[in-house]
C-alpha cells in the first residue's frame, strides 16, 4: 500500500472508532436506559480480553514496541517509548483492578428487573491499593 493510502486508512479507522466510542457514550446517557443494560455494556467494555479496555491496552503495548524500535533508530526520543510503555502498564493495572469486580458487574446486569427486596444503599468508601 502506498504511504498515503495507509495514512488515509489509519485516519479513517481511528475516526470510525472515535465516533463509535462517542455513540456508546451517548447510548449510556439515554434517560430510558435500564441500569442493567448500562452495566451489561460497561462489562463488555471492561472485559480484559475482548473489551475496549483490553484492546486499547494492547494497542498501547503495540505502540510502545513501535516507539522502542523508532527510539533505537534515533527517530523518536526515548521518552516517547517510555511514556507509551507506562500507559500500557497503567491500563493493564486498571484492567486488573476492574476485573476483580467483574462478577459483581455481571450479577448486577443479569438480575431480574424487579426485586422483592430492594438493595440497601451503602456509604461509598474510597480505597486505593497501589
Amino acid at each position: 500500500m502506498p504511504r498515503t493510502r495507509q495514512t488515509t486508512y489509519a485516519a479513517a479507522l481511528t475516526d470510525s472508532i472515535s465516533r463509535q466510542l462517542s455513540d456508546l457514550t451517548e447510548y449510556l446517557t439515554q434517560p430510558g436506559l435500564s441500569p442493567e443494560a448500562a452495566i451489561r455494556a460497561l462489562t463488555r467494555v471492561l472485559d480484559p480480553e475482548e473489551g475496549i479496555l483490553g484492546r486499547f491496552t494492547g494497542l498501547m503495548a503495540t505502540g510502545s514496541v513501535f516507539a522502542k524500535t523508532q527510539a533505537e533508530r534515533g527517530a523518536l526520543p526515548a521518552e516517547v517509548w517510555l511514556a507509551l510503555g507506562r500507559a500500557a502498564n497503567e491500563l493493564h493495572d486498571i484492567g486488573l483492578d476492574v476485573d476483580e469486580h467483574a462478577d459483581a458487574l455481571t450479577d448486577f446486569s443479569t438480575r431480574p428487573a424487579t426485586t422483592a427486596n430492594a438493595p440497601t444503599a451503602a456509604p461509598l468508601v474510597v480505597r486505593r491499593r497501589r
